[in-house]
């Protein structure tokens, strides 16, 4: 009689230590998941059209959270951050870096100019029909454009970025499928030769 109990016993304690070993694999996947999502990379849905043609409604994006701030913030990175007060938003936004720490930036006649040099941006969806400036980005700051000028509700709208503010840089699109990869490069040549600002 003594057999069966036993028997018992050690079934049971085979089931509770597989059990308290899948307990602690669980674990330590949702640690490591939430200590990646928080410090390396994390996913975005872009729920509006202010990147367009860039980036479409609905894209998922794969963030990168770590790198970027090894190797800096540069003009024509897309970036995801904490929307400033004044912007009228509470969620992340996503927009393109266009205006870099102690440049001026001017938007007049569909361009847009650095230190009175016109930007050649190939990805716009369309040219800007509005007049801005002339700013200077202070220290700190950047100026940040969605791709869809004339429907994005950026810098030009709500002021500067304060560097503090970025969370981000986008790193690629995962979905959907048929579009996976790296976003447009800007251009290798960010600004036009021929225009100058008078």
């Amino acid at each position: 009689m003594d057999i069966v109990p036993k028997a018992k016993v050690v079934v049971l304690k085979k089931i509770l230590r597989a059990c308290v070993e899948w307990l602690a694999l669980l674990l330590v996947a949702l640690l490591l998941t939430l200590l990646i999502r928080a410090f390396v990379i994390d996913n975005r849905i872009v729920p509006t059209g202010s990147m367009l043609p860039t980036i479409q409604l609905n894209d998922r994006l794969f963030v990168d959270k770590l790198l970027f701030k090894a190797q800096g913030i540069e003009r024509g990175d897309i970036v995801v951050f904490h929307a400033p007060e004044n912007a009228g938003e509470e969620k992340d936004m996503v927009k393109r870096v266009i205006g870099l720490p102690g440049e001026t930036l001017e938007i007049t006649d569909g361009l847009v100019y650095i230190n009175d040099r016109a930007l050649n941006e190939p990805y716009l969806a369309e040219a800007p029909r509005y007049a801005f400036g002339p700013v200077t980005v202070p220290e700190g700051a950047y100026f940040v454009m969605g791709d869809n000028r004339n429907s994005s509700l950026d810098s030009h709208v709500w002021g500067f970025l304060s560097a503090n503010k970025i969370t981000g840089r986008i790193w690629i699109r995962y979905y959907p499928f048929s579009a996976f990869g790296k976003l447009t490069a800007p251009p290798e040549e960010y600004f036009l030769s021929s225009e100058v600002l008078p």
